[in-house]
């Protein structure tokens, strides 16, 4: 894949923290050839500041505008080709507004891994840029966006070929919705028929996961002890997917775009189990491969833990790696047709 077009581009790149993806995207163009300076997009990821930028922003403006005023002087000498920002929680107008004025030539482009349900912020700033992404399909068309699914990092590209399994089943996640309900029930099928399963749950603190356990239904049935309040490392997460077979995907409910979960699996030749219906509709949907449970009424089959991987078509591999996905983001004007009409799709 020709990445020569990063050569020397100068990047202003902000993002929120996501399990180290905002360093591995940055390292990536990098090593492509940009020269990157990186800004966590919030002034703070303490589980307060978090909460209070979703639910309550209009207390926390000061904050939010002292941080970025910092950033404007660190940054006021600096000439850059491309602004791109991840998600847009946080980022204030008058900032992006003042960033134009100190290069005038610059490109501004815009990706969300989130629903702008979730992230109404996002929809404020928008129309501000000139090439902007959603990984959601359903939000792609509601605001103008262009579509582009998520990636693998280069780490699972290394996988593809690895054979040294331990566990039939995988699943990490943090912990949301129904996921401990559907990942514990087909821990118990696996068990049932002599397969081997591994679960991690995460959350990101004891309040937090006391208070979902109060006050969401879902969460009544989640063991305090099978939770960690530890995130796994990059390089722990790439071991478990050296030794499993087959990866579990638990989207959110209310969530149609792919988990990055999807792609680490099928980068790294995994199989993959997923809740996510809208899956059908992507290139590289192979029933061999993918198999698809109803979150209502989970039913798995013996024989798909079986079969081999089948491989990905190259082109469309490497347009699923993160080579592929930045490549798309900056300089692909060419419409890419990631969805397709399928006649069994519902």
């Amino acid at each position: 894949m020709d990445n020569k077009n990063f050569k020397n581009k100068k990047i202003l790149f902000f993002s929120v923290k996501l399990f180290n993806y905002e360093n591995i995207i940055a390292d990536k163009l990098r090593s492509l050839g940009a020269v990157v300076d990186y800004y966590d997009e919030r002034p703070s990821n303490s589980i307060f500041s978090k909460g209070i930028i979703r639910l309550k922003r209009d207390l926390y403006n000061v904050k939010i505008s002292n941080y970025y005023n910092s950033i404007l002087q660190r940054i006021k000498n600096e000439k850059y080709d491309y602004f791109f920002l991840i998600k847009g929680e946080v980022v204030p107008q008058y900032f992006i507004d003042k960033l134009k004025v100190l290069n005038p030539e610059i490109v501004l482009l815009y990706y969300t891994f989130d629903s702008f349900e979730n992230n109404p912020n996002g929809i404020n700033i928008i129309q501000n840029f000139n090439r902007k992404y959603t990984f959601d399909s359903k939000d792609a068309e509601s605001y103008n966006l262009s579509f582009r699914p998520l990636f693998f990092s280069d780490d699972y590209y290394k996988l593809k070929n690895e054979e040294d399994q331990k566990y039939d089943l995988l699943f990490i996640g943090t912990a949301h919705s129904d996921r401990y309900v559907i990942s514990e029930q087909t821990a118990k099928w696996c068990d049932e028929n002599k397969l081997k399963s591994f679960a991690f749950y995460y959350s990101p603190s004891r309040l937090v996961f006391l208070f979902f356990k109060l006050f969401d239904s879902s969460f009544k049935k989640f063991k305090y002890n099978k939770i960690s309040f530890t995130s796994l490392k990059h390089q722990e997460i790439i071991e478990l997917y050296k030794q499993s077979k087959v990866v579990l995907d638990i989207n959110h409910p209310n969530q149609r775009g792919l988990t990055m979960r999807v792609f680490e699996a099928l980068g790294s030749g995994k199989k993959l189990i997923t809740t996510n219906f809208d899956i059908k509709r992507y290139p590289f949907y192979n029933e061999n491969n993918i198999y698809i449970i109803d979150r209502g009424n989970i039913v798995l089959e013996y024989n798909f833990f079986n079969l081999p991987f089948e491989d990905i078509d190259q082109k469309l591999y490497d347009r699923m790696s993160i080579s592929g996905w930045l490549n798309e983001l900056f300089f692909d004007d060419k419409s890419f047709d990631w969805l397709k009409i399928n006649k069994d799709y519902v």
